[in-house]
């Protein structure tokens, strides 16, 4: 095993508690103290470093890859480009097999992965990749809709044959997905007010502070063993072996230390580099990017042009929506189907309308592939929605969130796809909430405990100093589903292990859960604990030699792994009570009591004869069980009408979000974002405010600063950095106070909803009301930029 790779968390008494509290992560101190070990922390003895030659333009035949040069150097002990590769399967993809391993013909996007080398030190590595030369012949840019499909268009992919081809209109549109629902037309002559709008939404990068990095270790028996940053292990095997020529069962996968991840780990980046290099030179190779590699090497938040139409009644009823999404997804299609899907189907936000006509559609272009990301689709719809809802509100000269709330979604809601919402839906309940929060007060670098030029807009760099500083306040909810939908087979599985260790029973939990941040580990003990009565639980680092635990995404885990473990939990319950059964008899006093205790899941937390003989029935034998747990099942859209079950369960978020802006500098500083979220169950309220608190600042970050830009002449990326590409501070992060309402969904363990990612819906298009309302200006796009504000864009 390597240096740094991931072993077993136990935790006991320090971190003691069951459903329902705020326990402490095991991994909290390490990571705030520098002493948890990420993937890129990784060693093994004899260990060789991958670099990665990235594409220099964005679209272009290769004429001739030349690595001679660089396979002269001393100390590199392989060169490989895709003439090299092992096996006939030389694409890999999370739906469409359509990127290849490397570069094969030409290149689609800047950075694209075009040779990769091994070599005894990163920098002789790197070295080498300078030396290799590759001949491009520059072919035109397809960068938006209208290079995309004008009818002389170069195709992205010349021999297109996925299964979603049969249904767009021209091969450089990953997927089209229409929602239908009633008569648009018709509606739309009972409207007394008619809006219409057009947004633009940035391409956002995930800006996880971990970069890429894994280590491949190769085997004995002719396999190989990666320890990889990732957020879905078996996804990741299922792409990785055919590439390598091997049976799945040779590819082993251990998760590592995981810096983050947002989506952008969804998606394969040097995994099946680096495992390639490491069976070709029959020696370990660890990969780990820099961050200039780390923004080519992993996909993005699509960018998004939408056109909306709403109508409503004078009394504020609405009447209809119509719209159209158009997603940029880049070079290759990663999850692109997907999140058309979740931009159609959650196209008109948390709000009742008969009368529905969305198309959402997903662009093959040469700008750098989009994929994943918190919110996944629901995020750019939100934005311009919410805008929307704020300017039917004012043609009809009512108040912006009682508008909201009269038009507000309920349980019993049918939504445009015709799925009846069967869970809370307290959308009015939200914006109520969140309005009756106290303000922040007003103008705080005044107040009497002495001027504080921070509490300014830009009033770090000394440059407003309050004269020219309006406050605005705005408001905003989201709607987005948990989990995988549209008929995908989404399920989790979990081993649970019970024993005597040192006298005391202990109860051991693995899962390929991929801990991402988001606390799952700390979950799957409270649950433990809960359905079993043990104090202490360990948590077994995740691999691919239990069953899939799914992706670490669309706010999944706790809901499905959770499932899971209650569920492995449970039957582990019944077979110790089994045997107690067994060993004292049907009637035997002791162990009718401990029958009751453990039922109820309290039993062992102290001593005393009830722990006694459970102990006794323990010893010496262990129980364990593996168990999968699926939530209800889904259903694919009607790809004509976009009607069908498509989700499992929605979660819902509203922001309030007040700002302070100096109108002559177009400086903006975000004073409050506060959020009211239902979340079912708080598991652990703790991570849970964490959660929605880390999501409303992603959400701040699109509104105001993040964008990852792409020259239109060229497609090529201009700010791969977090020099140029700006991600919120402490010192832009505003306060975040939460009220967490908690309505139960009969459907989910415990009754839980999943959390992540509706905060980040609902707080970019409240920061962008509130500084509408300070300045009075329609502000359309995504981030906003100071020459936005003073007119000089």
């Amino acid at each position: 095993m390597p240096n740094g790779a991931p072993t077993k968390i136990t935790q006991g008494t320090p971190t003691k508690g069951g459903i329902g509290e705020s326990t402490l992560r095991p991994d909290g101190i390490l990571k705030v103290t520098g002493e948890f070990a990420y993937a890129s922390d990784m060693w093994h003895e004899d260990m060789l470093w991958g670099q990665i030659l990235r594409s220099t333009v964005a679209h272009a035949e290769i004429v001739s890859i030349d690595t001679s040069e660089a396979l002269a150097i001393p100390g590199v002990h392989a060169v490989l480009t895709y003439d090299d590769l092992p096996a006939d399967v030389k694409h890999y993809g999370l739906e469409i097999q359509d990127t290849p391993v490397l570069a094969h013909g030409k290149v689609r996007h800047h950075g694209e992965p075009v040779a990769v080398i091994a070599a005894d030190h990163p920098e002789t590595a790197r070295r080498a990749a300078a030396k290799i030369k590759v001949d491009y012949r520059e072919l035109p840019v397809i960068t938006d809709e209208a290079s995309a499909t004008a009818p002389d268009a170069l195709l992205v992919h010349e021999n297109r044959t996925d299964s979603h081809i049969g249904h767009v209109a021209h091969p450089n549109i990953v997927h089209r997905q229409p929602i239908v629902r009633g008569d648009v037309t018709e509606a739309a002559k009972k409207a007394d007010v008619v809006v219409a709008g057009d947004y633009t939404f940035g391409m956002q990068d995930q800006a996880f502070l971990g970069p890429e990095s894994g280590l491949a270790v190769p085997e004995e028996d002719g396999g190989v063993h990666l320890y990889v940053a990732t957020q879905w292990l078996h996804s990741d095997l299922r792409q990785i072996a055919p590439v390598l020529g091997l049976p799945e069962d040779k590819v082993r996968m251990t998760l590592s230390g995981v810096g983050g991840a947002f989506g952008g780990r969804e998606d394969l980046s040097m995994q099946i580099h680096a495992c390639l290099l490491a069976l070709r030179t029959g020696r370990p190779v660890k990969i780990v990017y820099n961050r200039f590699e780390s923004f080519f090497g992993h996909v993005h938040r699509h960018p998004a042009r939408l056109h909306y139409e709403h109508g409503a009644t004078k009394d504020g009823k609405l009447t209809h929506v119509k719209c159209r999404i158009v997603l940029d997804g880049g070079a290759y299609a990663s999850a692109s189907p997907a999140v058309v899907g979740n931009a159609a189907s959650l196209g008109i936000g948390p709000y009742a309308v008969d009368d529905v006509e969305i198309e959402a559609v997903a662009l093959y272009t040469n700008n750098p592939p989009c994929g994943a990301m918190r919110g996944f689709g629901a995020v750019q719809a939100c934005f311009a929605y919410e805008a929307q809802m704020d300017k039917v509100a004012d043609r009809l000269g009512m108040d912006r969130v009682e508008f909201r709330q009269l038009n507000a979604m309920e349980q019993g809601t049918v939504m445009p796809t015709g799925q009846r919402v069967d869970s809370p839906a307290p959308v009015a309940e939200l914006l109520r909430r969140v309005k009756a929060m106290p303000m922040p007060p007003e103008r705080q670098w005044e107040s009497s405990e002495g001027a504080d030029v921070r509490q300014l807009p830009g009033g770090l760099s000394n440059t407003t100093h309050g004269e020219g500083v309006v406050r605005g306040v705005g408001y905003a909810v989201g709607i987005k589903n948990v989990g995988f939908s549209e008929g995908f087979d989404d399920y989790s599985t979990a081993k649970v292990r019970m024993e005597v260790v040192g006298g005391r029973p202990v109860a051991t939990v693995h899962t390929a859960m991929a801990e991402v941040g988001q606390g799952g580990v700390t979950v799957h003990a409270q649950i433990a604990r809960t359905e079993l009565g043990v104090a202490q639980v360990t948590i077994h680092p995740a691999d691919t030699q239990v069953g899939s635990a799914g992706s670490t995404s669309a706010s999944r885990q706790t809901y499905v792994t959770g499932g899971a473990v209650k569920n492995a939990c449970e039957l582990v319950r019944e077979r110790v009570l089994e045997l107690g059964r067994r060993r004292f008899g049907t009637y035997h006093p002791a162990w009718a009591t401990a029958e009751l205790l453990l039922e109820g899941g309290k039993v062992v937390t102290d001593g005393g004869e009830v722990l006694a003989d459970l102990v006794d029935v323990l010893e010496g034998e262990a129980v364990e069980v593996e168990a999968e747990w699926r939530h209800r099942p889904t259903e694919p859209f009607d790809l004509r009408t976009g009607q069908g079950n498509g989700h499992v369960q929605y979660s819902f978020a509203a922001h309030r979000a007040v700002v302070e802006v100096d109108t002559e500098l177009g400086l903006v500083k975000v004073v409050e974002l506060a959020c009211a979220q239902d979340v079912g169950k708080a598991l652990n309220p703790l991570s849970v405010v964490g959660q929605i608190q880390g999501g409303t600042t992603q959400g701040l970050g699109i509104a105001v600063m993040e964008e990852i830009i792409v020259d239109p002449r060229t497609a090529k990326v201009r700010n791969p950095s977090f020099t140029d590409y700006l991600i919120p501070t402490i010192l832009d992060t505003p306060t975040i106070p939460v009220d967490v309402l908690e309505l139960a969904d009969d459907h989910a363990p415990y009754g839980l909803r999943g959390v992540g990612e509706a905060p980040t819906l609902s707080s970019t298009p409240a920061v962008l009301a509130a500084i509408r309302d300070a300045t009075g200006l329609e502000l359309n796009r995504t981030p906003v930029r100071p020459e936005h504000l003073t007119g000089t864009a």
